[in-house]
């Protein structure tokens, strides 16, 4: 048996260990052959020389996040010892500063964290349309989100435009209570909460108010030319055939757009079928226009979001099979 201490000296231990030693219980999870103890500022790994060095290098990577950052959330805490891939050890370590899209409001910095997502950015410096395809927490909105504040920070583009279908009221909006913006705000939240992460809610107000940053639901783009912006449809496997053409020609000469969806969460009524399926099958080779995949594997969320949808995933192929 093979022993080893590792100092924390130049963190908060009570930040590593957390409350109740809550923090501590994820680590003696994570590696169960190990025997784990904790003295003061120190930690103690009793086992295999290859359980400690693997043990070893996740402690290390959350002694380098709370250096930097002060504090860890729990969520984070196991996303950092459940990420054996490079991507999510990069993210939380920041290995590659170069690789940041923009600083939030509070110094985080927005980044491509997994392989997909940094096809997406490459994507972008390359192509004026991108199609980014993938499940839900794949992290295409947020990337698509970042890269058009990325654009309106380098002044390539003069506004964003942000625009979803309202499929689930049809677009027909009337029914509901209060003015227009309360009207559409639910179907458009995703949308504020990522622009919440990446800037100051004062210089959001002024963006929002002046029009560099519009949000509105895909209905209002009929009869425009978006030119000078960077143009995000989200949620596209909810429009319709005519609904995603009208969309893509709106393009001016000089705007970028993002097209993203997810072809298992369509939400269309029976009788219609999906634009998205469509407008990628038929756009795949045209110069100009990138087509990214993202899966299971690009999940940012939750460490349980990838369990649920490897669950449905199986369930969906024992079903077809």
């Amino acid at each position: 048996m093979t022993e080893a201490i590792i100092n924390l000296e130049s963190i908060n231990p009570i930040e590593f260990f957390g409350v109740n030693n809550g923090k501590l219980d994820l680590l003696k999870k994570r590696f169960p052959l190990l025997k784990i103890l904790s003295r003061g500022t120190q930690i103690k790994l009793s086992g295999s020389a290859e359980q400690i060095d693997s043990a070893r290098e996740k402690i290390e990577t959350l002694v380098q996040y709370l250096q930097k950052n002060g504090n860890v959330s729990q969520n984070y805490f196991e996303q950092i010892l459940g990420g054996d891939d490079v991507e999510t050890v990069d993210h939380f370590v920041e290995k590659n500063p170069q690789d940041v899209l923009v600083f939030g409001p509070n110094g985080k910095s927005v980044r491509a964290r997994t392989q997909n997502q940094k096809k997406m950015v490459s994507a972008a410096d390359k192509n004026d349309i991108i199609f980014a395809i993938g499940p839900a927490g794949t992290g295409k909105t947020y990337t698509a989100v970042a890269l058009a504040v990325r654009a309106l920070k380098n002044k390539s583009v003069k506004k964003i435009i942000l625009t979803r279908p309202a499929v689930e009221a049809g677009e027909n909006l009337g029914f509901l209570p209060g003015d227009l913006k309360e009207k559409i705000d639910p179907y458009l939240r995703p949308l504020y909460d990522a622009l919440d992460d990446m800037i100051p809610a004062d210089k959001l107000g002024y963006y929002m108010t002046t029009r560099v940053i519009e949000i509105a639901p895909l209905a209002y783009m009929r009869g425009r030319t978006l030119d000078h912006a960077f143009i995000i449809l989200d949620e596209a496997q909810n429009t319709t055939d005519l609904q995603i053409k009208m969309f893509l020609t709106r393009i001016g000469p000089n705007a970028k757009a993002i097209i993203t969806g997810d072809l298992t969460q369509i939400d269309l009524p029976k009788n219609q079928k999906s634009g998205l399926e469509k407008a990628t099958r038929i756009l795949k080779n045209i110069d100009g226009i990138a087509h990214i995949e993202l899966d299971e594997e690009d999940v940012v969320r939750h460490r349980l979001v990838k369990a649920i949808i490897r669950a449905y995933d199986k369930e969906k192929d024992q079903h077809n099979g």
